[in-house]
């Protein structure tokens, strides 16, 4: 399965301002249009409970689109399950991963948070990220990845500028 990441950052890799998980309040038009478009165009969107909570609120199910939440109490979100559009899993990033190949799925847009970035990265398991970088420096938020061990080196497949104020995309390649 083809795994990308995307997630937005400011220039020194916060992709959150301060404790505000809106990210909304911050990114660019231009990164929101971006951002929705990939998601249109992808059957399979996978976030931690984080990045869900936060957007709840703006996320449209769709019949053929499937969400994944990781969660470590998937219970908790029980009634929230909409079969087919929304479910909620504790499982390893590897095990979902060889279950939702084994329904048939061949392409997986991640968009967590810094922890679920680290888990896939630090199993090997993204293949590229999309990036957006926003011309802002924060002095507190979350950073793009937990505090992990691991070093992975990437290379850069394109770059686009999105507008007149510098925001960038980049796309790499992540090479383990």
């Amino acid at each position: 399965m083809k795994i990308i990441m995307v997630p937005v950052s400011s220039i020194n890799g916060k992709i959150t301002k301060g404790n505000d998980p809106n990210i909304y309040k911050w990114t660019s038009d231009e990164d929101k249009k971006l951002f929705f478009s990939m998601i249109a165009r992808n059957n399979l969107i996978v976030m931690g409970s984080k990045t869900y909570e936060a957007a709840r609120h703006i996320i449209k199910l769709k019949k053929n689109k499937l969400r994944v939440v990781l969660t470590r109490n998937p219970a908790k979100y029980a009634k929230r399950i909409v079969k087919g559009s929304l479910e909620f899993s504790s499982e390893t990033p590897l095990d979902l991963v060889r279950r939702l190949e084994k329904k048939g799925y061949s392409k997986m847009l991640m968009i967590g948070g810094r922890e679920i970035n680290s888990l896939f990265l630090k199993n090997g398991l993204v293949d590229e990220l999309h990036l957006t970088i926003e011309p802002f420096i924060f002095s507190t938020g979350r950073d793009l990845v937990a505090d992990d061990n691991f070093n992975i080196s990437l290379k850069l497949i394109k770059i686009k500028k999105l507008n007149a104020k510098g925001t960038l995309h980049l796309r790499y390649k992540v090479n383990y």
